[in-house]
């Protein structure tokens, strides 16, 4: 029996700059890690890029200048209501820099307890007693704190409340679990939810809003000449410099692409490509659901579009098989697993056919992690297999 399953590896790269060759950089490396393992490259491997190095190598920067302006070119003069961003000095703080730049006056709507992706605004065992205090009203963030106290965020120890309105005496804080609340004090909405944009947009201009747009419509085109996301606009973006944001790569669909035909090129084998951003997990300790990206993979190739079709291993063994014993075990489930296509619908009990890039993308993320690791591309080989494959 082969004892080795899928593997994966961490691949270091040089520091990547603007107008580098990254599809270049990322082949030449592959390459190396290939002769190195002494197996030649396969089509079942997987080569999974940091999304930040592609969108470094693109070029693809804004400043806050470029969101001002932006914000002008969207909604004109006059104060506007900001929904739901998530609690980040790295996602959001440049961001709202930009959208309060003019000096307009800009009303941040908060959730509580948390925000979008699980950041805490209060402590959630007291949402039922603030929740019964407030239901129901918009209030200001300091009735809300009067009711729910103050509490710093459990990792960056900050007061995101505080750190928002410190942004310009033209920002004031609100607390609501009706996006529609807004629109008691401005009928201009713009909203900052990642996942959940379109929804609360159609809830706002049904409820009477006159100009509502989503942070994936900031920034989709070029603004003096700046970067942009057609498809994220600045959904995606994280801190460069204090005056800086890089996007979410436009062009990720090309560069997997790209990779792969230059492996191809090079070795005659097409393995599959992808770029990768947040994983899509939740984190046990502080409830924090890690996916602050709008996708796991902006770009790949075209098996990792695909969905796994798996039988549950532990309930055949118990169940179907569950008097046998060694050998005879192993192989009548392997035998299982080498037929599970023609009973496709046997034994998936438990089993999630998630997106392959989504699992591979949340894989790649925990081992890159976003510190000083250094391995912005991964090298994954068994990803494919099954318990029959030799």
């Amino acid at each position: 029996m082969r004892l080795k399953g899928t593997t994966a590896m961490g691949v270091r790269l040089p520091i990547i700059c603007e107008g580098d060759d990254l599809a270049k950089i990322v082949v030449q490396h592959i390459l190396e890690v290939v002769k190195e393992s002494g197996e030649g490259l396969k089509p079942d491997d997987i080569i999974a890029v940091t999304e930040a190095i592609v969108a470094k190598a693109e070029g693809n920067f804004v400043n806050i200048a470029d969101i001002a302006d932006d914000i002008q070119n969207k909604f004109g003069d006059g104060e506007i209501g900001l929904v739901y961003p998530i609690l980040s000095r790295n996602r959001f703080l440049n961001i709202l820099k930009g959208i309060a730049a003019r000096g307009r006056k800009v009303n941040i709507l908060l959730s509580y307890p948390c925000d979008e992706v699980g950041n805490p605004i209060m402590n959630a065992d007291e949402f039922d007693m603030v929740n019964d205090r407030i239901q129901g009203r918009i209030v200001t963030a300091e009735e809300f704190r009067a009711v729910a106290g103050i509490n710093k965020h459990k990792f960056t120890d900050v007061d995101y409340v505080q750190l928002y309105q410190n942004v310009g005496g033209n920002i004031n804080v609100y607390f609501s679990n009706d996006p529609r609340d807004i629109l008691k004090i401005c009928k201009n909405v713009l909203v900052a939810e990642i996942h959940t944009r379109d929804l609360t947009k159609a809830r706002l201009l049904k409820a009477g809003a006159e100009k509502v747009f989503t942070l994936s419509d900031i920034l989709s085109e070029s603004v003096n000449g700046s970067g942009c996301n057609p498809q994220y606009g600045v959904l995606g973006s994280n801190l460069s410099t204090d005056t800086t944001l890089k996007l979410f790569p436009a062009k990720s669909q090309a560069f997997v692409e790209a990779v792969q035909a230059r492996l191809k090129e090079a070795t005659g084998v097409a393995p599959e490509v992808m770029v990768y951003g947040d994983g899509a997990f939740k984190d046990p300790a502080c409830g924090i659901w890690e996916l602050a990206d709008p996708v796991v993979s902006p770009g790949y190739t075209a098996r990792l579009g695909g969905h796994g079709n798996e039988i549950k291993i532990k309930l055949v063994a118990d169940s179907t098989f569950g008097e046998l014993r060694g050998e005879e075990k192993r192989e009548a489930v392997v035998n299982m697993v080498k037929t599970k296509n023609e009973n496709p619908n046997e034994y998936r009990e438990g089993t999630t056919p998630r997106k392959y890039a989504d699992l591979v993308g949340s894989l790649c993320d925990l081992m890159s992690g976003s510190g000083d690791k250094g391995t912005p591309v991964i090298f994954i080989r068994g990803y494919f297999d099954d318990y029959a494959t030799e």
